[in-house]
């Protein structure tokens, strides 16, 4: 037991925690990997079979505990494979992560070789299956069928090029294996797992060990010297040093930033920029920090691990918080299946067409096949800001470092490569004389082989001379042997030059730093007010842990109205994601608790960069600003690898047994694992300091917890508090059964419940205003920008829901396949209903009973025929999100889903037994959520599709009870919307009703009614106009009540009807739910009954109401201008409607009005108006205005002018039309203000009105001017409807 504790005493500080061995279990023998998908059809050298972890050191490390099965199953992702003397057996590299419960990753590095089978039964058992396969297949045969195994596709098709292994060799074996004949080989892994990943120092380490077995002679130490060395001795190095420590044959580099830098990230970018080109690595990165699905594809495991590890150290300062598999094994395909975001690599097999790939869902899927360099895109997703521009700085710095920015040209350098070219390959067969004499005396050397300056010069040259090496490789290939080189002059190089291994980890690591500052730099421009929008509610951390769900930690709104314009698609949708809100919430926790360490370097940068430019100038500036430290960055990483700060101690000999492990060339040899699970005892100073260091922070541990809430509750909010997406970052690898499958698979139910709940609530916070606004959100106002990212992420949702548990893919989106098998079986049934003319009777006695519009059936397949008959959408993807807009802006999506999931049997034949739409408790509480969504109105089908053909239905409604609901003249009809108008429309002669199709016209806003006046009975009394969009089955009402005719009313023949959106029916509203108030009252208030509604006719308002009334009407007007001009609705309803301006102004102009009916004829203010304008007139024939002052006679002209204008117009508009015409052009015009004290001055108002009359009170109308006055702040546009025959 003091063993393990002595191991893990200093583990945290120790470069690796563990060294693991993999291969073949003589015992076991061969067993079939069932998991990896067994094809009996293949050759048995090509099938997987089980390896083991045969031996790892130590036995345990106490904050690290070993995962056998995880180990086991990413060191060997594909099993075992088997080689015979006929196939290539380069060595191969591969990476590999393991991230534990709490976010934390463990690195393993995994050299990767062919050993000879030494034991009779494996090959015996072989030689069986072999013989019963060419029973059972006499065809298969063939001279290629051994040629490649599973491990084939770890190595590169760099390799097979390369492979010795001619056709005439393998036609000789003729493709089989035979005991007698031929040798077999069987993989084998050794393994170094790392708390970092220094990717290059431990590949270097590994072949450097592998070189030591194949060796013709014996290593210099036994191979627990380094074994040991490298697990107890060798430290990590400090940040912002380097460190120096010793493999087989020559010494390993590696380098730690410092705290102010950027993190450790030793895989080569220029590799990954290599594979994909600038602009597809660009794109991919976008989805990254989108959070969309992302599948890396390829043949080579270490390329799938650069392209992973590449990308998200790109999210600087964000972290990836998904599920993230870099390598994903083959016994865990069924993890395609996730719901959820995910980063995973999937190794393609050799010869497999991309198109052959089932990919459960693929609507959000951002597929990158790295080996034939290219990428699929979802659809339709906001471009990084500033791209261009982006772009052509990253491919700037690959072409300082010779490095084609357009990418797909193959890596050339040695370590980009993908076999494994080391320097330890000098050594293959005989190392030269001088090594050897040099190796000698490191061995024999009491000080732990210090050698002497020359003898040490001579070594590292030998194995880093380049020309050594490239002749070294065209030997191998050759067949040649190497021992004509014995000792070949490095004096000639001098003392101070590094190897070209050397160089060319110096040139990946500074190339990979300048990447990243590019990169770190757009973050730092785009996010460097941040701090400024973080909401610090909490008063402590436990309380803020509690209370994390509800609390608003960001001002979203604040900071994107902050934000340049062309930013704002990406940004709204990014700052929505997983990665930001956990950046937010580090940011909050930083008050009480250490920073986050990328947090902390982040905000570092910002300070400074606020130190060197005062950023207020630029701030809503979208240029683009370079990254301006790139020369420094790559300055300290080459000053910490020329300087080595620590040297580790050398590998020395152990007190061990003597004669175990005897060196046989070519085998890996069993380690002594007593020497190997025990560090050294603590005398030297490392190991003490790293100890002491240790006992510090348990003692600080002890004393915050004490201080602090209890850890394991303080964890378990903390897990909680980083809510979705973190709860499952990687699968469980070690156990596999059904029932682990099952509960990973709940997990990913519950999770996407709780997501939907999320967005939901969130989807209707932000809309519904007055409960937005008591939970703190400020004012409600959601954007139309943050409203289509919200109904994006749940369209999202909903693809990633509908593709969980699928049993056989169809197209890319899973729901509209669902939909299309459910339209397929109710087409037949409705078909059959169609043949039988019954079923439409109660259908029509119902409309009747309505007023006038037929109601509009709620139907799952109507809605897709409208969606199918759009050119515009080409994919089914974009079917989906139009189906799900649609249903969402008619308040049927909870209906209609729940529609299509009640036929069970189709369900159970397209969905496996655990698909969430399958649980039917989660389904129903999901159909629940979506349900909430119908209290709030949404147009984001109507404001997405702009220009596709809409059918419209208008239904003129007139009063009944009169007998003048006939009339014999020609009426017409002309719809405007917020996208245009209909033009003027004829409808035929008392049908009252008719369709017409024109292209969008967007949230309708005005309806012109009017008519020939031909005819006997050419009077017409219209209730209102009603018009609906036969598609999303918005209704709109235009009230009337008024008169049409010549000699009646105030004698229009033609009115301006400003409509709103109607309730639906009691029939129509069936099963939708509650729905909001109308859309110009704040939600909160009751209904007021307008003061200018016709049912009010005999109401006479107060004064003071008709001050209000006014005051209100301003302030909605100042309120509509304050919107961003994308959201502000139609401002003719604020003008004209029911509680618009013109009303209320029509309010104070009837006050005190004499319209006593002198000889039955009805009095108008229009006929004040047109008095005073006239008495205006006369009065300037005769010179009475001459004394006037000038300004006061240029008004006077402009209302007479305007006055004029509007009479002779073409139009019948009627004499209340008129005036609100002269209201609204007064408005736009900025002339109200000025024409009111003209009309309190005309005598004409003595006649008109009486003593008490507002218009008469000189304070009142003062009073008024003010308040109009606030109008001429905004640019007032008026609908084309309103000023149509205007002439000014």
């Amino acid at each position: 037991m003091s063993g393990t504790n002595a191991a893990s005493g200093a583990a945290p500080c120790r470069f690796a925690h563990y060294f693991v061995i993999c291969g073949i279990d003589t015992e076991t023998g061969l067993e079939p990997d069932e998991l990896a998908g067994e094809n009996f059809e293949q050759s048995p050298l090509k099938r997987t079979f089980k390896s083991k972890v045969l031996a790892h050191y130590p036995e345990n490390v106490e904050w690290n505990p070993f995962d056998q099965d995880a180990v086991n199953m990413l060191c060997m992702p594909k099993g075992l494979s088997f080689r015979t003397q006929a196939d290539s057996r380069e060595p191969q590299f591969h990476s590999f992560l393991i991230t534990r419960e709490d976010g934390s990753r463990t690195y393993g590095f995994v050299h990767t070789f062919y050993e000879e089978v030494t034991s009779p039964q494996i090959c015996s058992a072989m030689q069986t299956l072999y013989q019963m396969h060419q029973a059972e297949n006499p065809s298969s045969a063939t001279p290629s069928s051994s040629s490649s195994s599973s491990m084939d596709s770890l190595a590169s098709s760099l390799d097979e090029a390369d492979s010795p292994s001619s056709s005439s060799c393998r036609s000789a074996a003729c493709g089989g294996y035979d005991a007698s004949r031929d040798t077999l080989y069987v993989s084998k892994a050794l393994c170094l797992i790392t708390p970092m990943p220094f990717m290059h120092g431990c590949r270097r380490f590994l072949s450097q060990m592998h070189w030591a077995v194949t060796a013709a002679s014996p290593p210099p130490l036994p191979l627990e010297s380094y074994v040991h060395n490298i697990l107890y001795e060798v430290p990590l190095p400090p940040p912002g040093r380097s460190l120096k420590f010793h493999g087989v044959y020559e010494p390993i580099v590696c380098q730690r930033p410092g705290p102010g830098e950027l993190p450790l990230a030793d895989f080569p970018l220029g590799q990954t920029f290599t594979l994909l080109g600038v602009e597809n690595l660009v794109q991919l990165f976008n989805c990254t920090l989108l959070e969309m699905q992302i599948l890396l594809y390829s043949q080579d495991y270490q390329r799938l691990m650069t392209v992973a590890e590449g990308i998200t150290t790109l999210l600087f300062p964000f972290q990836w918080q998904h599920v993230y598999v870099p390598i994903l094994p083959a016994s865990l395909l069924h993890f395609l299946d996730a719901p959820v975001p995910y980063l995973m690599g999937l190794q393609s097999k050799e010869g497999t067409d991309r198109s052959k790939l089932e990919l459960p869902q693929e609507a959000n899927l951002c597929f990158v096949d790295i080996d034939n360099h290219c990428i699929e895109l979802p659809e339709d997703f906001p471009q990084f800001p500033n791209k261009p521009e982006f772009i052509q700085e990253l491919s700037e710095v690959l072409l300082h470092y010779d490095i084609s920015p357009v990418g797909g040209a193959p890596p050339t350098s040695v370590s980009t490569s993908s076999t494994t070219t080391t320097p330890g390959s000098v050594y293959t067969r005989h190392p030269g004389l001088k090594s050897q004499q040099a190796l000698r005396e490191l061995e024999d050397d009491g000080r732990n082989g210090n050698l002497g300056g020359e003898q040490l010069a001579v070594l590292e040259l030998l194995q880093g001379n380049a020309t050594l090496e490239r002749l070294q490789a065209l030997a191998k290939r050759t067949g040649v042997r190497v021992e004509a080189l014995k000792g070949v002059g490095g004096e000639r190089e001098g003392q101070g030059r590094r190897t070209a291994v050397e160089e060319e980890e110096l040139r990946n690591a500074k190339l990979n730093v300048q990447l990243r500052e590019v990169f770190a730099s757009r973050f730092t421009t785009m996010f460097a007010d941040y701090e400024a929008f973080v909401i610090q509610s909490a008063p402590d951390l436990e309380s803020w842990l509690t209370n994390r769900e509800q609390m608003h930690n960001f001002d979203k709104a604040s900071f994107l109205s902050d934000q340049p314009e062309p930013y704002l698609p990406f940004l709204s949708h990014f700052i929505e994601t997983q990665m930001f809100a956990t950046f937010i919430d580090n940011k909050i926790m930083s008050q009480w608790e250490e920073k986050e360490p990328l947090l902390r370097v982040f905000d570092g940068r910002i300070d400074k960069a606020r130190l060197y430019n005062v950023r207020a100038p630029s701030l809503r500036s979208s240029n683009y600003q370079r990254c301006t430290i790139l020369k420094e960055s790559a300055q300290a990483i080459e000053q910490r690898l020329m300087k080595i700060d620590h040297t580790a101690i050398h590998p020395h000999l152990l007190d061990m047994k003597i004669g175990q492990g005897k060196y046989e060339q070519g085998f890996f040899p069993k380690l002594q694992s007593d020497v190997l699970s025990v560090g050294p005892t603590n005398n030297n100073r490392w190991s003490n300091r790293t100890a002491t260091a240790q006992r510090r922070k348990d003692r600080h541990r002890q004393q915050t917890e004490h201080l602090t809430l209890d850890n394991d509750l303080k964890e378990k909010y903390m897990q909680e508090a980083r809510s979705l997406g973190k709860n499952l970052r990687q699968p469980k690898l070690s156990d596999l059964s059904p029932a682990v499958i099952a509960q990973t698979n709940w997990k990913f139910v519950e999770g996407l419940l709780k997501e939907c709940r999320m967005k939901t609530k969130r989807m209707l916070v932000e809309k519904m205003g007055r409960e937005a606004v008591e939970l703190g959100h400020g004012e409600a106002n959601i954007t139309g920008l943050e409203e289509n990212t919200l109904i994006a992420s749940l369209c999202d949702l909903l693809e990633r829901i509908w593709s969980h548990g699928l049993q056989v893919k169809q197209g890319k989106s899973a729901l509209w396949s669902h939909l299309l098998h459910y339209q397929a079986r109710e087409e037949k049934l409705e078909q059959q209903q169609a043949e039988s003319p019954v079923s439409n009777g109660p259908e029509r006695r119902k409309s009747e009973s309505s007023i006038g519009m037929p109601s509009l059936r709620a139907s799952v397949i109507q809605d897709m025929r409208h969606i199918q008959s759009m050119g515009e959408i080409k994919t089914d993807v974009g079917r989906a999100r139009a189906w799900i807009r649609l249903s969402l802006e008619k308040k049927l999506l909870s209906q209609h889903l729940k529609q299509l999931l009640s036929r069970q049997a189709l369900t159970k034949k397209l969905y496996k037994r655990y698909a969430f739409l399958r649980c039917e408790e989660e389904k129903e509480q999901f159909l629940f959520h979506l349900l909430s969504l119908n209290t709030v109105d949404y147009f984001c089908f109507t404001s997405v599709f702009t220009t596709i053909m809409i059918p419209y239905r208008a239904v003129i409604i007139p009063i009944k009870k009169l007998s003048n609901a006939m009339t014999t003249s020609n009426p017409w009809v002309c719809v405007s919307g917020e996208l245009g108008d209909s033009g003027v429309r004829q409808i035929t002669k008392n049908v009252l009703e008719m369709t017409f199709d024109c292209q969008n016209l967007g949230k309708l806003t005005t309806v012109q009614l009017g008519h020939d006046n031909s005819g006997l009975l050419a009077k017409w009394l219209v209730d209102c106009v009603m018009v609906r969009n036969e598609i999303t089955g918005h209704t709109y009402k235009f009230p009337c009540g008024r008169w049409l005719g010549k000699g009646v009313d105030d004698g229009s023949l033609e009115r301006v009807l400003i409509g709103e959106l109607a309730l639906p029916n009691a029939d129509e509203d069936f099963g939708r739910g509650c729905r909001t108030p109308d859309m110009q009252h704040s939600p909160g208030q009751t209904r007021r009954v307008s003061i200018t509604s016709m049912g009010g006719r005999g109401y006479k308002p107060t004064s003071a109401q008709i001050q209000e009334a006014i005051g209100e009407a301003v302030n909605s007007i100042c309120k509509h201008f304050h919107k961003p001009e994308k959201e502000r609705g139609s401002l003719t309803i604020l003008l004209c409607g029911e509680v618009g301006l013109v009303g209320a102004l029509e309010q104070f102009f009837h006050n005190g009005f004499k319209s006593a009916r002198l000889f039955q004829k009805t009095v108008f203010v229009w006929d004040f108006v047109e008095k005073a304008v006239a008495y205006m007139e006369s009065a300037d024939q005769m010179g009475d205005m001459q004394e006037t002052a000038e300004p006061l006679g240029l008004t006077c002209v402009s209302l007479c002018h305007y006055v004029s204008a509007i009479n002779s117009s073409p139009r019948n508009i009627g004499k209340d039309g008129k005036f609100q015409l002269l209201v609204c052009l007064g408005a736009r015009d900025r002339l109200l203000i000025q024409w009111l004290p003209l009309l309190l001055e005309c005598p004409v108002i003595q006649q008109m009105y009486e003593e008490s009359a507002l218009l008469r009170d000189r304070t009142t109308v003062n009073a008024l001017i003010a308040v109009l006055q606030t109008l001429h702040d905004f640019p007032i546009t008026l609908e084309a409807s309103l000023v149509k025959g205007i002439d000014l």
